[in-house]
């Protein structure tokens, strides 16, 4: 009754059956592990959004790489804008509208300032119209902001292209911004949140990051994945049932089918 199993039909199935298991356990195993790798990212980022502020200098320093996990810790840095090396950083749309980053060097101490950047303006008429940015502050200030780490193409998704306008960058990269500066730059940059004394017009506020469900949906998939083992299962148990029901069937149908012999009369 199960010979039919080891038909080329059903080995193909049984080998299909056998190589979708264990790569749905390996895809579920792998959204499981997103998951919590987004969830304690989340975790880390709104904890450090929503700590105190510290110094800057206690997690940053010249030459020193900001560490991610001070990634989007608040920091206060007091200084002076430096406006002859100010910057404007391109294709940084905010609330679907095109526009720049505003960068300024605040100088904090003899021979160190720290890459500020100070908001976004909305881009001019044509690609290549100066964006309208309203000056820094002169003399002291204190700023209050988010710690970031320098950008990369690889970090950002954005290719550095050379030939671009003077005064403006793709990349908020301190280590290449700070070649062409008279002082040196901490790793890393500082995302405004506040500043006193307070300007106006100043650029608009950059939005704090959205954490989101903290890999919600890495969650749900996982599950699905695993799920899909039950169903393959499942499935498979089911077309075997059918199978046997079908052959029983035809082997019922045909007995039933065989007329009786018939009788020879008596002589």
């Amino acid at each position: 009754m199960y010979r039919f199993l080891l038909t080329p039909r059903w080995v193909a199935l049984h080998l299909v059956v056998l190589l979708v298991i264990p790569a749905f356990v390996f895809l579920g195993r792998w959204q499981f592990g997103r998951f919590e790798e987004r969830s304690a990212n989340s975790e880390r980022v709104t904890a450090n959004i929503e700590a105190a502020p510290v110094p800057l200098e206690q997690l940053a320093a010249p030459g020193r790489q900001v560490r991610e996990a001070d990634r989007f810790r608040s920091v206060t840095a007091a200084g002076t804008y430096d406006p002859s090396h100010a910057l404007v950083v391109r294709r940084r749309p905010q609330e679907g509208r095109n526009g720049f980053y505003v960068l300024a060097p605040l100088v904090t101490g003899t021979g160190t300032a720290v890459l500020v950047n100070r908001g976004w303006v909305p881009a001019g008429a044509t690609a290549d119209t100066p964006p309208d940015v309203p000056p820094p502050p002169t003399g002291q200030v204190t700023v209050t902001g988010r710690l970031r780490l320098s950008e990369t193409e690889e970090s950002s998704g954005i290719r550095d292209l050379p030939g671009l306008p003077p005064g403006q960058v793709l990349l908020i990269n301190a280590d290449k911004i700070g070649k062409g500066l008279p002082y040196r730059l901490v790793g890393g940059y500082v995302e405004l949140t506040a500043q006193q004394p307070a300007t106006s017009p100043a650029p608009a506020p950059v939005p704090a990051p959205d954490v989101g469900s903290g890999g919600g949906l890495n969650l749900a998939y996982g599950v699905q994945w695993w799920l899909f083992i039950g169903i393959a299962v499942g499935g498979w148990i089911m077309l075997i049932r059918r199978e046997l029901a079908e052959r029983r069937a035809k082997e019922q149908s045909g007995e039933g089918s065989v007329a009786p012999k018939a009788e020879t009369p008596a002589t």
